[in-house]
């Protein structure tokens, strides 16, 4: 009888573990970029919080939590703050988290060099950014300099996706 017991918690150890593993991956980041130059970040979702700082246009953003009327995002630099939701675009842009990044004409580190991109420029996503984790071209993506340049940049070494 012990025994039997003893089985029946560890089956279901075991598949409260496996569902646990299984449901983790399924929640997506999720990123927004602003919609206005200057977005004022705030310290709580309401506008008579006191304001914390400043971003310019297109600035990618992680949502953390989104609730009505406001989402609490944060930033390249791991700062967290509330943004109004009218002030946050539902599309994608790059930004260079590294003191530099080779933009590379294929998906590999010994392709020439197409561009150099410093920390924090913007970058625009040339395909969806799910395609960052495909089998092709697994840990890179590509990029599109706003001056029309292109090539593929390491996952690494953007924020954004």
């Amino acid at each position: 009888m012990a025994i039997r017991v003893a089985r029946g918690i560890v089956r279901a150890a075991v598949a409260l573990a496996a569902a646990g593993v299984l449901a983790a991956p399924a929640r997506a980041v999720d990123y927004r970029v602003t919609n206005d130059s200057p977005t004022v970040v705030y310290d709580a979702p309401s506008a008579r919080a006191r304001a914390l700082y400043l971003y310019g246009k297109d600035v990618p953003l992680e949502v953390i939590v989104a609730v009505e009327g406001w989402t609490k995002v944060r930033d390249v630099d791991g700062t967290i703050g509330w943004i109004a939701n009218g002030s946050l675009a539902d599309r994608r842009e790059l930004i260079v988290r590294t003191p530099t990044a080779e933009v590379r004409a294929e998906p590999e580190d010994g392709a020439p060099v197409v561009f150099t991109a410093e920390q924090n420029v913007l970058l625009e996503p040339a395909e969806p950014a799910t395609s960052a984790a495909s089998a092709a071209t697994p840990g890179w993506i590509k990029v599109r300099h706003r001056d029309g340049q292109q090539g593929y940049v390491r996952v690494s070494q953007v924020f954004g996706l």
